[in-house]
């Protein structure tokens, strides 16, 4: 017997609200975040500290040296900075790729060093439910048979982010004090120095996260860019005999011991930018620049802007250690090159110092040649001078190696500068050998109180709405199945 027409209206109804609903609540809407890329950070990690004080101490008399503009903080700790990878909000997935490494050596026998180890492009690793690593290209030497293998992006520890929620943050993120368990393929990369299981030291990171972005396309054109003619190449104007220029960047890391010094348990301090200098991780930046170079001799005169103060040693309200390295300069003359600066402030000598265009150190030119529309100086090697030493207290003598100079100056107003290492636009918070990891912000925004998620990210209140009508539903179904069993008992002659 057919349904009565109001029934099968009613069915139709219900079952078009519920194809509704259940879109609305199961498809993201114009506001949900799309996963973008991460843009900038760092990572600060020491490794395992007993490893560091076994490659440096009487029985390895070895090192470790920095690659790729990784730094140190605290003396103990390795930056890796310009953090690269991808974020979805929507699941907390994260993968963040840092540049920089380390490399250990030591047990130097014959020449060579039986221990050699390798790490570079770091690699914090989140994925969805919270499982996370760490890992890194690695290259090291097998104590056993002495031969060297190489590793793309193992993985060396697990992470722990017990009671850490990365989805929905935004802005910079940053997780401190992360405990960090060596892997099997750790203990590998560490030629069986320890077992898999043994505890690392933690990690602490911060990483620039992308703005949300809604999932809809934005339309876009489909007409064809328009391109504008090649201009005729012009016949070459001669070198001017002198070239003035007005932007330039010059990239200096005083000493790494002397920043480790600064921030380590000695004079527990610390440095501050201004006037437009900042910092690089493994080197500060002084910029902008103006100056004049001339081709034909090879003399140049650079005046670069920006302070670093280094303050430490604290006692009341003062401090032991309170030094200014203010408005360096480079200049090259006779085949001679000088670093200059104004120093003013205190050193732990006790003396006061205030120097105007003091010459802190010398290096060589040669090789210094225009390319690019750049004067460019890449890792000169620097040694202190008298009056630098003066200027840092007696802390090291003449002819100590100091940090290695780079410096860039425009002699074409249209070149770029060196970029400058991305650390991000906030400090990692220090790492410490305990404690609970934690996460700056959890969530730029939480979802209403009355608008709460389940586990699959669904709004609540959606499935919910789901289930009445899913009830109601199957209600309706069952009275349609019961009329329709009733009726032919309805019509028969009992």
């Amino acid at each position: 017997m057919p349904l009565p027409h109001r029934l099968r209206r009613l069915a139709a109804a219900l079952v078009a609200a519920l194809a509704a609903l259940l879109a609305v609540g199961l498809s993201p809407g114009p506001a949900a975040a799309a996963e973008g890329r991460v843009s900038g950070g760092r990572l600060d990690w020491g490794v395992k500290q007993s490893f560091l004080t076994y490659v440096t101490g009487p029985i390895a008399k070895g090192s470790w040296a920095l690659t790729g503009g990784a730094a140190t903080v605290g003396g103990s700790t390795f930056r890796f900075h310009s953090a690269n990878g991808t974020y979805d909000p929507a699941t907390g997935a994260l993968t963040a790729a840092f540049s920089g490494g380390v490399r250990f050596t030591g047990h130097q026998e014959n020449g060579a060093d039986a221990l050699d180890l390798s790490l570079g492009r770091v690699t914090f690793r989140a994925v969805q439910g919270g499982a996370a690593g760490l890992y890194a290209d690695v290259s090291s030497k097998s104590r056993e048979t002495g031969q060297v293998s190489s590793a793309s992006q193992a993985k060396l520890a697990d992470l722990s982010l017990a009671g850490v929620d990365l989805r929905g943050a935004a802005g910079t993120l940053t997780l401190s004090s992360v405990p960090a368990t060596l892997t099997d393929a750790g203990a590998k990369a560490f030629g069986g120095f320890y077992a898999a299981g043994t505890a690392l030291d933690p990690l602490a990171l911060s990483v620039n996260l992308p703005a949300a972005q809604p999932t809809s396309a934005t339309p876009t054109s489909s007409a064809a860019p328009s391109v504008e003619p090649a201009p005729t190449a012009a016949l070459a104007a001669p070198a001017p005999a002198r070239t003035e220029f007005g932007n330039g960047a010059l990239d200096w890391g005083v000493r790494r011991t002397f920043r480790d010094y600064v921030t380590g348990a000695i004079a527990q301090g610390r440095w501050e930018l201004g006037a437009g200098a900042a910092d690089g991780g493994a080197f500060f930046r002084w910029t902008p620049a103006k100056g004049t170079y001339d081709p034909a001799s090879g003399d140049l005169t650079a005046a670069f802007t920006g302070t670093v103060r280094f303050t430490g040693l604290r006692t009341g309200g003062s401090y032991g250690l309170d030094l200014t390295l203010a408005n360096p300069g480079v200049t090259v003359a006779g085949g001679r090159g000088r670093l200059v600066a104004d120093v003013s402030g205190r050193t732990p000598d006790g003396a006061g110092r205030q120097l105007t265009g003091a010459e802190l150190a010398v290096f060589d030119p040669v090789g210094l040649k225009p390319e690019g529309g750049l004067l460019k100086a890449v890792e000169l090697p620097l040694k202190l001078t008298e009056t630098g030493a003066r200027a840092f207290g007696g802390l090291y003598p003449a002819g100590t190696e100091m940090d290695p100079l780079s410096f860039a100056v425009t002699l074409d107003p249209a070149a770029a500068l060196p970029p400058l290492p991305d650390i991000g636009s906030a400090p990692a918070a220090a790492s410490s050998p305990s404690g609970t990891p934690s996460a700056e912000p959890v969530a730029a925004s939480s979802p209403d109180s009355s608008e709460s998620s389940d586990s699959s990210g669904v709004p609540v209140s959606a499935v919910a709405g789901g289930a009445v009508l899913v009830a109601a539903l199957a209600a309706t179904g069952g009275l349609l199945v019961r009329r329709r069993r009733a009726a032919p008992a309805a019509g028969s002659d009992a």
